[in-house]
């Protein structure tokens, strides 16, 4: 397995920016693909964003393409949501993910390592 810390999170109104990132541990960091999820109070944890192992293909949720990205730097084992023009309904608990395998899958049942969440809170 990976441990995975994220960090960035924080309260900013609509229409702002956060940073996410999660920082990586043990497994082998570029073999895998990574992804983010979310999970709001009172709701099941969603898809948010995947990239593959190599950081060239990246997947969103409708919800958020064109809002946020996912990048990867293989080099500081780290990847990234820079999330733009957050909406109240982006309010979560915000995951990183590490895979399995190199390429990209959205179902949460994929992931075998979870970090601890961060909260992502966006006022009206």
């Amino acid at each position: 397995q990976v441990q995975l810390v994220e960090s960035g999170g924080g309260l900013v109104q609509a229409g702002g920016s956060l940073r996410l990132s999660c920082a990586a541990s043990g497994r082998t960091f570029s073999n895998n693909a990574m992804g983010w999820f979310r999970q709001a109070p009172g709701k099941e944890r969603e898809f948010v964003a995947a990239i593959s192992r190599s950081g060239d293909i990246t997947d969103y949720a409708d919800s958020v393409k064109g809002r946020f990205t996912i990048t990867r730097d293989n080099a500081k084992n780290t990847v990234y949501l820079q999330m733009n023009s957050l909406k109240p309904e982006d309010t979560a608990v915000y995951y990183c993910a590490a895979d399995r395998v190199p390429f990209i899958r959205i179902q949460t049942v994929a992931y075998d390592s979870w970090g601890q969440g961060t909260q992502v809170t966006v006022s009206s």
